[in-house]
């Protein structure tokens, strides 16, 4: 069975004839042409001033998609000063010497051997000069409890309880 050469209603001489009617009433309308492009030619005033043009507007862009752009290049450019700050801290690091260190740290070093000493000698002048002795005998009490059990074949677990 050909789908192309069989008849499914119509003689094949009306269904040229009906094929030619459309194509014909195709072709009699005019195509519609849309300019993609304008041109004003006319001149522009010498002097003075021009009225405004309403341009409408056609935002292609959600107002939330807009702030949240603006809200993530807000957070790139912090986040971006951070970095700057980071590096430039660590590169200040990096160039540290010793002896560069010894001279900043002198002085707290200086300040907790001062505050030592003070507390020493506060310690020293607060503490009563006590002696204690104690006469009677001393004991020591020991005693230890070992439980030991296991458990398990292959993959043993021994549990230890001393008390």
């Amino acid at each position: 069975m050909d789908p192309l050469n069989t008849q499914h209603g119509m003689p094949e001489s009306e269904a040229a004839a009906e094929a030619r009617r459309l194509i014909d009433d195709w072709a009699s309308k005019p195509v519609r042409h849309h300019p993609t492009s304008f041109r004003d030619d006319t001149e522009p005033p010498a002097f003075g001033t021009t009225p405004p043009v309403k341009q409408e507007d056609h935002r292609i862009v959600p107002a939330w998609a807009a702030g949240i752009a603006v809200a993530s290049i807000g957070v790139g450019a912090g986040v971006t000063g951070i970095g700057c700050g980071a590096w430039l801290v660590l590169q200040g690091l990096s160039s540290v010497t010793l002896n560069g260190v010894l001279m900043v740290t002198l002085p707290f070093a200086g300040l907790a051997m001062a505050a030592t000493a003070i507390g020493g000698a506060i310690s020293k002048a607060r503490a009563a000069v006590t002696k204690n002795v104690f006469e009677g005998p001393v004991t020591h009490h020991t005693e230890i409890h070992n439980n030991s059990t296991t458990r398990g074949a292959f993959f043993a677990r021994t549990r230890n309880e001393i008390r």
